[in-house]
């Protein structure tokens, strides 16, 4: 297995392709380690706080596989055709010679996968006595009334073991001979049964230190302990929402839009939340909350476009606001801020906005936009008012079209999106104090 793993690794590295599609940020740091912890022909465990992609990362190893394996056809343990191991495909092989059945698998088959929790037993990871074998008149010295577990049926594949430190420790006793000696034994049966696979493990560093803890026997026979981390540049985080929400849902359900600079507001509101001193920072600020920001924005505008009767659905900036609630659940806070969690969340909000606003429009000449408030005028907004009705009460605002440009790459004519981009500068104007705002339910109101 590791001779295969690294001969296709090697193969696509020369080749220059990518060998874990869809994974970003990783470039010049997890992804060397990994590499070369594969190279070497090392099991590896993945430390990292919650959501950054470990589990994703893993999955990928797949793609480093042979596309087709052979297999004896119906062994548990998918032994291969020239070398069975299990007592029942070295009779079948005897006895068959040439005319031994083989079976083909796909690289997707050859992973397995396992949620370590309190509960797991050693009989579902290595094996135990199959009471249906016995009742079938096999003696209990019989081999072939073992019931083997999840490692074994992953033989001459990957098996990965998700959140290894919540296995209690006696079970990870059982892992030792997996990972070193490379082979299992069953209850009191006379039996060794090598196997051929890679163990990659990932763990939380929380649990990992305290809450429950690697036994070190196991840590000393992991070839390679890498950490992961989050999007280290804004550029990542952006690529990482861009490719994980899901914003298009057909059914027909119209397409709804998300604007760019919409997108950075949440990507640098998930960076600060992940920085700031009222976050508990061992627990992490998870990639899902970023996504989970931008698709609860998007509904919100499929929302909007359902009941103003609005044909085509476009975020825009008092989409943002309501969404920060259902966050909550997604972050821990320091016990000192206990009672200021929105508090805190819609402040971080509104200083990614101003940060967004200063990055795209803070050379802008907008002294067109500001003229339309002048002798004490107002502009009403809210999450449910639709863009063309937004455009009326604004009015035509000089340069409008260099607004959406700076803010979206582009001058379209969209009525939607022309409303996204001056309701966002209305709200960057208020931040940067050229303008006033009262808010209202569902809304604001815009002053001079």
């Amino acid at each position: 297995m590791k001779d295969e793993i690294r001969q296709n690794l090697i193969a696509r590295l020369r080749a220059g392709e990518d060998p874990f599609p869809g994974i970003l940020g990783f470039e010049g740091t997890v992804r060397p380690h990994l590499e070369r912890a594969l190279i070497a022909g090392h099991d590896v465990i993945l430390l990292g706080e919650r959501g950054q992609g470990k589990t994703r990362l893993i999955r990928t190893l797949t793609g480093l596989l042979d596309e087709w394996s052979p297999v004896v056809s119906g062994c548990e343990i998918n032994d291969h055709p020239y070398e069975p191991v299990c007592v029942r495909c070295r009779r079948l092989a005897a006895e068959l010679g040439d005319d031994l059945p083989v079976a083909w698998r796909y690289r997707d088959e050859r992973y397995g996968e396992k949620l370590a929790t309190p509960d797991t037993s050693v009989g579902d990871l290595i094996g135990d006595i199959d009471p249906v074998k016995v009742a079938e008149g096999r003696t209990l010295g019989d081999p072939e009334t073992i019931h083997y577990g999840l490692v074994p049926r992953t033989n001459r594949g990957i098996f990965c073991l998700n959140e290894l430190p919540d296995l209690a420790e006696r079970i990870q006793v059982s892992l030792l001979n997996v990972l070193e000696e490379r082979d299992i034994a069953v209850r009191g049966y006379a039996l060794r049964l090598p196997l051929d696979l890679v163990l990659v493990a990932s763990a939380n560093p929380e649990d990992y230190t305290n809450r429950g803890r690697i036994i070190t026997p196991l840590k000393d026979r992991f070839g390679a302990e890498i950490r992961t981390h989050y999007p280290l540049t804004l550029d990542d985080e952006l690529a990482v929402i861009r490719q994980e929400a899901e914003v298009s849902w057909g059914g027909g359900t119209p397409d709804a839009v998300l604007p760019d600079h919409l997108i950075e507001v949440i990507a640098r509101f998930t960076r600060l939340v992940r920085s700031s001193p009222a976050v508990d920072s061992r627990s992490g600020v998870s990639a899902r909350f970023a996504i989970a920001a931008a698709e609860a924005v998007v509904a919100a505008a499929v929302r909007r476009a359902a009941i103003a009767g609005e044909d085509q659905p476009v975020a825009r900036i008092c989409d943002l606001p309501p969404v920060v609630g259902t966050l909550r659940g997604k972050v821990e806070f320091e016990v000192s801020e206990e009672g200021r969690e929105s508090e805190v969340l819609e402040h971080l909000l509104r200083r990614a906005t101003a940060d967004t606003f200063r990055a795209h429009l803070g050379s802008a000449d907008l002294s067109g936009l500001v003229a339309r408030f002048t002798d004490g005028a107002s502009v009403a907004s809210s999450d449910l008012l639709p863009a063309a009705e937004l455009l009326r009460r604004v009015g035509e605002v000089p340069g409008l079209a260099k607004i959406m440009e700076r803010l979206d790459g582009d001058g379209g004519e969209s009525p939607g999106q022309a409303a996204a981009a001056l309701e966002f500068a209305l709200e960057g104007l208020y931040l940067m104090r050229r303008l006033s705002k009262d808010v209202t339910d569902g809304g604001a109101v815009y002053r001079g």
